[in-house]
Formats: structure tokens, sequence, C-alpha cells
């Protein structure tokens, strides 16, 4: 029979996506929770992890004597044995494990003498059939869908060199292109064998036989910089799991589809991003907190279209948490906002920011032309997290979304914070 238990994070966790930030980052949520730290020392198993696991929920000001409510925890699964038990490996680990191999491939592929090997003129581009244009026309193209469909974050990328904007656009386009695949209008008619059938052309895309301009884009991208297949063929995996699966159990669970069709987004784009050359972070670090901004947009994106997903018979919630603060996925089908739903929302709110701040860190640790699109990304999408609490967590029939003047005026303040000195150096001077 198997047993789940909770994660923890002590003062000696172990490494996760955060892995690699300066001394005292670790502890920086520590503190909010030592209480329950403390409380569970009896426990059988004390098994580490990321600090988003753990998520204490009492709200300011609460009565003294009222019981706080449980903290919210990533869940493991484990075969209880004493000290012979074999835990199965969580989300968080197995994602980290892929951040480790993507930022030991950025290391070794930015040696000196591979930098020179990656200045070749890029095969790919001798393949292109004449009557499509070339590159010159593909790159363009990606920039007109990037413009019509994130407008914000393409006017974030016209500060990066034009190698890297149109290095992100290609990226940028090749994700759409393949959300569109289980969301968008011919979403009803998608099987798994198009899913097979669009990873065997990304495969083609990164041996150089791009299938059309768009492709052609991409293909041409990852010769110039260090892309890795592995976060494209997991972004694919998540589209498979929207086919077949519209119930997630636990945290643990939905981490994962979030990393397949988000966090990838932020591993595929540290490369071209680039590290500031100034940076004491390390590639680890990085990354990390790369993923933990797409893991954040994700939750976001979760929150936002309760009620979109519910029509749709969707439920990208955690089970054993709704089941915990009182609701079922009845309650979410009949979209009625009540006390229970309120409380439940405040602790799903406060993981995405937990994540967002995370992310914070990272972005500072970028080459600063390429800061300005994720700090936009980053405020925008936060404030959308705002906008539900201002409709009194009705995400069931009202959309939260953020105005244009919001918008507009978030423009500033990101290119502001994208001039700050990286995280990693600030500490460094205290």
């Amino acid at each position: 029979m198997a047993t789940t238990v909770t994660l923890l994070l002590g003062a000696v966790s172990s490494p996760g996506p955060g892995a690699g930030l300066a001394a005292g980052d670790a502890g920086h949520h520590v503190s909010l929770h030592c209480s329950r730290l403390r409380a569970r020392k009896r426990q059988p198993w004390v098994l580490c992890s990321l600090k988003y696991g753990c998520l204490g929920v009492g709200e300011p000001g609460e009565a003294a004597g009222r019981s706080a409510a449980s903290p919210v925890y990533s869940s493991l699964t484990v075969s209880p044995g004493g000290d012979a038990a074999v835990a199965v490996v969580s989300s968080e680990q197995k994602v980290y494990d892929v951040v480790v191999k993507q930022a030991a491939l950025l290391k070794r592929q930015l040696r000196p003498s591979q930098q020179q090997q990656q200045q070749a003129p890029p095969a790919v581009a001798r393949e292109l059939d004449a009557p499509r244009g070339g590159l010159g026309e593909a790159y363009a193209r990606c920039g007109e869908i990037c413009e019509e469909y994130a407008k914000t974050f393409y006017l974030g990328t016209l500060l990066m060199t034009e190698e890297r904007r149109r290095a992100i656009w290609a990226i940028y386009v090749w994700c759409r292109r393949t959300d569109e695949l289980v969301d968008g209008p011919n979403a009803s008619h998608i099987t798994p064998q198009a899913l097979d059938r669009w990873e065997r052309r990304l495969e083609d895309l990164f041996a150089g036989r791009p299938y059309d301009m768009l492709d052609a884009a991409l293909s041409d991208t990852i010769t110039k910089f260090p892309i890795d297949i592995q976060p494209f063929k997991d972004m694919i995996d998540g589209m498979r799991t929207d086919l077949k699966k519209a119930r997630y159990k636990n945290f643990d669970e939905l981490y994962m589809y979030c990393y397949y069709v988000a966090g990838t987004v932020g591993l595929m784009s540290v490369p071209v991003m680039g590290i500031a050359p100034e940076s004491k972070a390390t590639a680890e670090s990085v990354y990390g907190t790369a993923l933990a901004l797409g893991l954040a947009n994700q939750l976001t994106n979760i929150l936002r279209d309760v009620g979109e997903d519910a029509r749709r018979g969707r439920i990208y919630l955690p089970q054993d948490e709704l089941a915990e603060a009182g609701l079922s996925d009845e309650d979410i089908f009949k979209g009625v906002v009540t006390d229970k739903w309120r409380k439940f929302m405040k602790r799903q709110i406060k993981r995405a920011r937990m994540f967002f701040e995370e992310a914070e860190r990272g972005v500072t640790e970028l080459r600063k032309e390429s800061r300005w699109p994720v700090w936009a990304s980053l405020l925008l999408y936060r404030q959308i997290l705002d906008e539900i609490e201002a409709n009194d967590y009705n995400n069931f029939t009202k959309r939260a979304y953020v105005g244009k003047a919001k918008k507009v005026l978030a423009l500033p303040v990101a290119y502001g914070r994208s001039l700050l000195l990286p995280y990693s150096l600030r500490n460094n001077q205290t």
C-alpha cells in the first residue's frame, strides 16, 4: 500500500529549480513556516523539496486560538518501510534533472572554441526553397505573428540584438503553433497520431530539414544558439496530456503539466536571451528561475480560466486541495463564489506569486538587452492575479484581464527594472 506524505523545505533541502542562488535564498520563505516544520519532525519521513510545496495560509490578523488552515504541500507517494522506504521521484525532481541537463549544455557549448563554431553559416539556410523567400522573410513572418498575438512582449524584444530578437520570435511561433494543435480552431480533430507527426517534424527541423518557412526560422535559430530538443519534445508531451487528462490529483501532477506546457518555454529561451557576462549566478539557477516564470504564468492562466475550462469539462486544480477546502468538481461546474472558494483561491494565488517572486531574481541575471520583454511579461501576468482578487475571486463568469492603460504603464516600469544590477552582484556587494 502506498502512503502520501508531505514534502518539506528544510535548511538543507535538496537542490531544486532554484538551486544555485546566492546564500540565504534557500531560506527566503522558510521563516514563514518554521513552526510547521518543527511540528512535523515527529513524522517518519522528512522529505525535502522546493519551497513552493509548502504554503502557510493563515491570514494576517487571525484571532488567537483559531486553528490556522493547513499548508499547501506538494505530495509524494512512498512505500512505507522504515529505512528501506522507496520514494517515487517527485515532479519537481524530474524537472530539475532537465534543468541541470540544459544548464550543462549551455556551459559546454558556450566555450570559446564552440562559440567560434556557432558563427559558421547555418546549413539550413542552403536548404530553404527559393520561392519561400529565404530566411529573412521567414523571420519577418515570425515577428509579425509575435506582434499580432503578444504585442507587449514583441515591443520588448525590439531592444534585443537582431539575432536574438529573431530567434525569440521563431521560438514563440513554434510554441504558439504547438499550443494551437489542442487549443486552436481544429483542436477537436487533433489525435495522438497528429502529435506524433508533429514531433517527427520537430526532429526533422532540428536535423536541418524544415517543413515550411516558419520551421526554417527555428531550424536556423538552433544552429546559432545552444538550444536542446528536450524542452520542445516535453511541450508536445503536454499537448498529449491535454488529450487524455482533465483532472489532476494533486499539485505534484499539476506541476508536471505546467512544466510541460509553459515551463519548457523558459528552458528554450535562456540560451537565446543569454546570461549577463557580469552575472555571478550559476547557469542552473538562471534556468531554474526561467522555469519558475513559466510555471507562474501557467498557474495564472489556470486561475484566470477556471470557468472557461470548466465549460469544456476540464479542471486544472489539485483535487486533493479542493477536497481539503470542502469543494468538489460540482462546485466548479456550478460556478458560485462562496467563502470556501475565496479561501481556496487565496491559497492558489499565493502559490503563483511565490513562483513570480522566484522568477524576478533570474530576470536580472539575463543580458541587459534581453530583460525588458521578460520583465514586461512578468509584471503584466502577475497583475492578472490582482484582477482576479478585484473581481472578488469570480473566475467563473468574469475573465480577469489587464487593461490597455495598465499595459502601457507597465512598459516603462519593466524597462526601469531591466537596468537593475544582477541580483547575484547585489548580494555580493552587501
